[in-house]
């Protein structure tokens, strides 16, 4: 009935020579817990809703200490219980840990949604440590793996799962555009301030935004733009240019095959390094020289979308915790909350056997 109840008992315990003292396992408690199933089940739950185990902890009546290391009980179980055999579809990324730019990397399965592992640091050697979770049996049925351009997780990704095809996210690809985007606008911006010219003002967004996206603002701005600085003189300008290259590659996912993408892109690539724009030639060399690996999304259609959705997640865990004390908690708070794990000791109303 929700009143703090203490039960005091003295539990048997034998003493090991090879393992050690060991106590029996009681009827109302988990092995090594200091809290009855009920409770247990029910911190579990009221983490769940909230955001922070201070906020949790509050609620419960117990310690940040204590709710830590329900938490943690609550993600070995569900650890335990969870099954990685029918995965087709995996993505890998790396998200910030605390301060000095200190990095994780995280495994997610794409299709389930869900985070299957967390690794310190962004190195080849983290990618394989979260791969490791997939069973040998079954990582031949693992049929491509997205993840930025990154030589270390494609060189870990090759050796683990070797029949699998790396799928270069389009969405870091398009960021290096945007990038390239806001480097010619801020460059020329100045340029024309210099000569009075203010319409560029304020514009960053404009131009990193789909248009489809502008809201009644932008849309305004953009035809002030044209209307003052003209429509002919807009498209022949370096920001003018760059931004139709941007937009134009877009067109390169719609395609249906591979072999129409290639084409499209061989005359694109020609109009972009012709551009005489340094930054987009730039990008369009780096985008042909992983060409390769950008072209199987044209068979898998798989993204980073997932992950990089998740980070929102991650980043409110960051907040609300203040930062982390270490990485334990950071990977445990991300798998309680985004590995969809199976973490509870009750199922419709019933103790699990």
């Amino acid at each position: 009935m929700q009143f703090q109840t203490f039960l005091h008992c003295r539990i048997p315990r034998a003493e090991c020579r090879v393992h050690g003292a060991h106590t029996i396992t009681v009827p109302w408690s988990e092995q090594g817990s200091h809290w009855t199933l009920d409770f247990e089940d029910f911190a579990v739950f009221v983490m769940e809703q909230v955001s922070t185990l201070v906020k949790a902890a509050s609620i419960l009546g117990i310690s940040w200490d204590e709710a830590s290391r329900i938490r943690d009980r609550a993600v070995e179980r569900g650890l335990r219980r969870r099954t990685v055999e029918d995965i087709e579809y995996l993505g890998i990324d790396e998200k910030s840990f605390g301060r000095k730019e200190r990095f994780v990397t995280v495994l997610a399965d794409i299709d389930g949604e869900r985070v299957l592992e967390v690794a310190p640091s962004k190195s080849s050697t983290a990618a394989k440590t979260t791969l490791a979770v997939i069973p040998e049996e079954a990582r031949p049925q693992v049929q491509a793996v997205a993840m930025d351009m990154s030589a270390a997780m494609e060189r870990a990704c090759k050796e683990e799962l070797p029949n699998a095809d790396i799928v270069y996210d389009k969405f870091h690809i398009e960021q290096h555009l945007s990038k390239a985007m806001g480097s010619v606008r801020a460059s020329e911006h100045r340029m024309l301030v210099a000569q009075g010219i203010l319409i560029f003002t304020r514009t960053r967004y404009l131009f990193l935004r789909r248009p489809e996206r502008w809201n009644e603002k932008q849309q305004a701005q953009f035809r002030d733009i044209e209307r003052a600085f003209g429509k002919t003189r807009f498209a022949q300008s370096r920001i003018g240019r760059m931004w139709l290259i941007k937009e134009a590659f877009r067109m390169f996912w719609d395609y249906a095959s591979p072999t129409w993408a290639l084409k499209y892109f061989q005359r694109w690539y020609f109009w972009a390094t012709h551009s005489r724009i340094k930054p987009a030639i730039k990008v369009a060399r780096m985008i042909k020289s992983h060409l390769d690996n950008i072209l199987t999304y044209f068979t898998h259609r798989i993204t980073n979308a997932y992950t990089e959705n998740i980070n929102g997640r991650i980043q409110e865990l960051k907040a609300a915790e203040r930062e982390f004390r270490n990485f334990a908690n950071y990977r445990n708070a991300i798998l309680f909350y985004c590995g969809k794990l199976d973490m509870r000791l009750k199922k419709d109303g019933c103790l699990y056997a």
